[in-house]
């Protein structure tokens, strides 16, 4: 049996990308509880702090960067939220990390990249972190990453399911360092910024083995009518969707978040300030 990845669908040489064989070791039809939330925002304010702060720091701070921001500020306000399930039971996490999707490969795989205490930081801050990870993941010159590809790029496919499930507990459930991932690689919330592949939202299907109890999807800034004041305006509207895990999070929890997210983005200014724990 050869050790190469699986080879695609449509019938091509090509190998399976890491992301794809994770997917087809990892996820069964869906018997599990998951609660969506989608709001739809006017995307102006953001703009215009995203130009703002980049002409004042020289730094590509992009929308994605700021709304990671506000959904660590969020998710803080809500410790609810920020758990995960392990061996039946609901254990907090520590920190308010964010996990954020990076392309590679030319868009044929995903890796993600994350920022510890994501709540204590500002946009700009987050935009410095990530971009030095993001670069290595992109160039390939990662080692973790490397590291995490070799096992599942080249290993049997037979062998993949209890290899997660184990990389799922340990990793992910009690934060352990292995298979050349950090602990917690996800974060306690995982954004990724689906606009940027021309989709106007998306809902994001939760990797169980990450145990992350909240995935958000930014959609591509579009031209929608907006009601300001009497009078309605076309202005840029932006969509967000979260998909949950329905264990930790209900409607009451999500209607939180919701409301502190409006207030965020619509002055993101007002998270320029870093927050002491």
């Amino acid at each position: 049996m050869s050790t190469r990845g699986d080879r695609g669908a449509a019938g091509g040489g090509r190998p399976s990308s890491v992301r794809r064989r994770i997917a087809v070791a990892t996820w069964r039809p869906s018997t599990d509880g998951r609660i969506y939330a989608r709001m739809a925002i006017d995307a102006t304010p953001v703009l215009e702090y995203v130009e703002r702060t980049r002409a004042s720091s020289g730094e590509r701070v992009t929308v994605t960067h700021v709304i990671g921001a506000a959904v660590a500020r969020a998710i803080r306000d809500v410790p609810e939220v920020r758990a995960r399930v392990v061996l039946g039971r609901i254990v907090q996490f520590k920190t308010v990390d964010i996990g954020f999707a990076v392309d590679i490969e030319g868009g044929d795989d995903l890796a993600s990249a994350r920022v510890r205490s994501a709540d204590t930081k500002t946009p700009l801050d987050i935009a410095r972190e990530l971009a030095p990870v993001a670069s290595g993941l992109r160039a390939g010159t990662d080692a973790g990453h490397r590291h995490t590809s070799r096992y599942f790029r080249y290993m049997p496919w037979w062998t993949l399911r209890p290899l997660i499930g184990v990389a799922g507990l340990m990793v992910a459930g009690f934060g352990f360092n292995m298979f050349g991932q950090k602990g917690f690689p996800l974060g306690t919330a995982f954004v990724s910024n689906v606009g940027t592949l021309g989709l106007d939202e998306g809902f994001l299907a939760p990797v169980p083995f990450a145990r992350v109890p909240v995935y958000l999807a930014i959609g591509a800034v579009q031209d929608a009518p907006t009601v300001v004041g009497d009078a309605v305006v076309v202005r840029p509207q932006l969509v967000l969707v979260a998909t949950a895990d329905h264990r930790l999070v209900d409607g009451a929890h999500a209607g939180k978040i919701v409301q502190v997210l409006r207030v965020l983005l619509a002055d993101p200014a007002v998270m320029d300030e870093p927050v002491s724990r």
